[in-house]
């Protein structure tokens, strides 16, 4: 079995569209949206069009998600729930916070921990604290997203940790939608697509986090920048 791990979509339509149209997805059995995927832009649009491929997709709630159905001011919740509309919205609401699957020798997939949709790990979190978040985990390989950079970290306990980058709002110090894909092994993965039209549709949405968004998109942080702030979140 092949997994495609599809994470930090944030309502950018064109960039799912490009992965899912990318020929290495098509190689994917099932496609984990590892959530985050409604709080953006283009919410019913992203919800409607990974839900099409039916039992192919699993859902993981992510924080953006969990913001959207709260109406919380933040990522523009309550324009994005109105967006959504009821029906979307409750099925959202349903997301797990983990999904485990056979795969690798048995997987966790969740967004930011097992324990939680909100907590940070970044590629500099010292060793016994990102234990201590993975310590849930019902697998020994967790895959990640939240902090929107790309990771695979192997601890000596034998915890492997996956980050697979964002598809929508990636902090990687390059354009592109970044994802990965589980069989065997890992591939971290990156698909090119047209950014500027995409910031250009991001600004004509009307969704209050646009200007930054679309900003973001065309000049991105580096991952070493964006670590560092993500550990200074932690107090570290």
């Amino acid at each position: 079995m092949r997994v495609a791990a599809l994470y930090d979509v944030h309502g950018n339509l064109p960039a799912l569209e490009a992965v899912l149209a990318d020929p290495r997805l098509a190689r994917a059995d099932v496609v984990v949206c590892g959530g985050d995927l409604v709080a953006g832009p283009m919410p019913a649009s992203c919800f409607d069009r990974l839900s099409a491929l039916g039992t192919r997709v699993r859902f993981v709630r992510g924080n953006g998600d969990r913001e959207v159905v709260e109406r919380s001011d933040d990522h523009g919740g309550s324009w994005c729930a109105a967006a959504l509309g009821p029906k979307r919205l409750a099925a959202v609401a349903g997301w797990p916070l983990t999904v485990e699957l056979d795969i690798a020798g048995g997987a966790t997939f969740c967004h930011a921990t097992p324990r939680s949709d909100a907590e940070i790990v970044t590629r500099l979190t010292p060793d016994d604290q990102l234990e201590a978040a993975l310590a849930t985990a019902a697998f020994d390989l967790i895959v990640c997203g939240h902090t929107h950079i790309q990771v695979d970290r192997r601890l000596a306990g034998g915890r492997r940790l996956v980050n697979a980058g964002s598809v929508g709002r990636p902090y990687e110090g390059g354009q592109g939608a970044f994802w990965a894909m589980l069989g065997d092994d890992v591939e971290l993965l990156r698909t090119d697509y047209d950014v500027e039209e995409a910031a250009a549709a991001i600004r004509a949405s009307g969704y209050p986090d646009a200007d930054d968004h679309a900003a973001q998109l065309l000049d991105p942080p580096s991952a070493d920048e964006a670590s560092a702030y993500f550990e200074s979140l932690r107090g570290t």
